[in-house]
């Protein structure tokens, strides 16, 4: 006599089946793609059954923390990123690049958006500005080691020295913004468009600030390698390249041509290319 399961003991079955190889993944990135990547991990989750832990941190925090051998199964790093190459705490060949993401201009919301379409416009702007808050450079974020530069081009750094108000992060930068302590808040567009109380101008031009890149490796130390690699291709899959846009950056594809020899040709020539293209938030 032939017999069927019921449905509730093949439901347990194949929850059984999951469980058995689920797997803790460690992932460690920086603040820019924390809001795409915290929406993607319950959807990874179910869909793998696996469990993410994600630690945010700086961009060249990031980098050093890997480099230093932390153990972290995925590792998402800035460029350029000689050191961690070389470090050995990665596989190189696992390189995959997920998304870029600009600087943009923040304005406290329902204030009105100033001019920032030409780098003379930008320049206007600050110098007009009572008062700016940006990540500060000094911890390592990016998105303020990025807008130091652009000032530099400006010439102005000497200038809004009187007017700026440094913060611990792009978070941070957006809530003095928002409390009315600041006129202007700059950090990256992904940190600004998820925060309340203020609104995105837009990207800086690509001639005065060049957006930053976002690369994922599966560390050379994963305790579960197969998992380790099947969120990387989670977070530079198709479903993903809708979070990103939805959280404000862009996703790339690239092959890299410059491995540890030549570093600066991924931050330099290929995102200069793609700041042409980058949209700018309206």
């Amino acid at each position: 006599m032939k017999r069927s399961l019921s449905p509730a003991f093949v439901a347990l079955l194949l929850c059984y089946s999951q469980s058995a190889r689920a797997d803790e993944v460690t992932l460690v990135a920086p603040g820019g793609i924390r809001a795409a990547v915290e929406q993607m991990i319950p959807a990874f989750e179910q869909k793998t059954g696996h469990k993410v832990k994600a630690t945010f941190g700086s961009g060249l925090g990031t980098k050093q923390q890997v480099a230093r051998g932390e153990p972290f199964d995925v590792p998402i790093v800035q460029p350029p990123y000689a050191e961690v190459l070389a470090s050995g705490h990665v596989i190189a060949s696992s390189e995959t690049p997920l998304a870029s993401v600009a600087v943009g201009v923040a304005v406290r919301k329902g204030e009105p958006k100033p001019d920032i379409s030409t780098p003379e416009a930008v320049k206007r702007m600050l110098l007009a500005a009572k008062s700016i808050s940006y990540p500060d450079p000094a911890g390592g974020a990016a998105a303020g080691v990025s807008f130091t530069e652009t000032l530099k081009k400006l010439n102005i750094s000497e200038q809004m020295q009187p007017k700026i108000k440094l913060a611990q992060g792009g978070a941070a930068a957006m809530a003095s913004l928002a409390k009315g302590e600041v006129e202007i808040g700059l950090t990256f567009i992904s940190e600004i468009i998820t925060e309340p109380g203020v609104e995105s101008v837009g990207a800086l031009p690509r001639e005065i600030s060049t957006p930053t890149g976002l690369v994922g490796f599966v560390s050379a130390h994963a305790k579960a390698p197969a998992a380790a690699r099947a969120l990387l291709t989670y977070l530079s899959s198709p479903e993903a390249a809708v979070v990103y846009k939805a959280t404000g950056l862009r996703t790339i594809s690239i092959t890299f041509a410059y491995r540890t020899g030549r570093p600066s040709n991924f931050a330099g020539s290929y995102f200069q290319d793609l700041a042409a293209d980058t949209t700018r938030a309206s």
